[in-house]
């Protein structure tokens, strides 16, 4: 399978054959579970004060039964509001937890290397479909052909002016406006400084992005990733396949050096 090449100018450089990992087959259900376990990696631990809630002098009835009253523990005496009030038990006001959240709890998930990596390939396959792209939201009118490819021009580059030209002579910066669109949030989201969401645009996966990542840096919705650390959070963010992604010429050449055992079997029924 073949793709046109372009120069940081938009205009076409021949074509290039793309490596048969972008021959994967699309596995939906495998790039969702890759993203959820994934995420589960950023998750913080946490627990409660092993005291929270029984910091208050309280009991029941000695003996507990043939009071006339209930076993719940009450606030003792000694001039405070609380005084008889039920206390530090699970059922009663400013009491502890009945099950708090504990440090030990497991929220790290794994996955099967296999697995991770057949989701991955699915993912980097799944951006040379034009279908999918535009099923996600992406704006690709005038785009010819997928995955889209650049030379290794784009790596030098280290202002965003000069990102912003290459974005229009791409027609990317129709994607890219369309972030525009979003709606401030209101509520308690708002209150803590998360008024607005910025959503994901155009990807640019590269060999070297010491230059390129200052260059996409205040352009809204646009990153670089290195191809080495290209991963499906990158390819699919919320779970959601594909993102509109632009490859450079030697970040095909280290994808395809991607090795899995699907990959291995495809060599051999072909």
């Amino acid at each position: 399978m073949k793709t046109t090449t372009y120069t940081s100018t938009g205009t076409k450089d021949g074509e290039i054959e793309l490596p048969l990992i972008f021959s994967t087959p699309f596995r939906r259900d495998l790039i969702h579970k890759a993203f959820t376990n994934l995420t589960s990696h950023k998750f913080q631990p946490q627990g409660r004060h092993p005291s929270a809630g029984q910091d208050v002098v309280a009991d029941s009835n000695d003996p507990p039964t043939g009071q006339g009253v209930s076993r719940v523990a009450r606030a003792q005496g000694g001039g405070g509001g609380r005084q008889g009030q039920g206390a530090e038990v699970a059922s009663t006001r400013g009491g502890r937890q009945a099950h708090p959240p504990i440090v030990g709890k497991v929220i790290y998930k794994k996955l099967n290397k296999k697995e991770n990596k057949l989701a991955l390939c699915s993912a980097i396959a799944a951006t040379a479909s034009k279908e999918r792209i535009a099923f996600r939201g992406h704006k690709i009118e005038g785009i010819e052909s997928f995955p889209i490819v650049i030379s290794d021009d784009i790596e030098s580059v280290t202002k965003t002016s000069e990102m912003t030209k290459i974005l229009e002579t791409l027609n990317l910066t129709q994607d890219v406006k369309r972030l525009d669109a979003r709606k401030p949030r209101s509520g308690q989201s708002r209150l803590r400084g998360r008024s607005k969401k910025v959503g994901k645009s155009v990807l640019f996966v590269t060999k070297d992005v010491s230059n390129l990542s200052k260059a996409v840096g205040t352009i809204p919705g646009v990153e670089a990733r290195n191809v080495k650390d290209l991963s499906i959070l990158d390819l699919a963010p919320g779970s959601d396949p594909i993102r509109l992604t632009v490859y450079s010429k030697s970040a095909i050449e280290e994808i395809g050096k991607i090795k899995s055992t699907h990959l291995e079997i495809m060599v051999k029924t072909q």
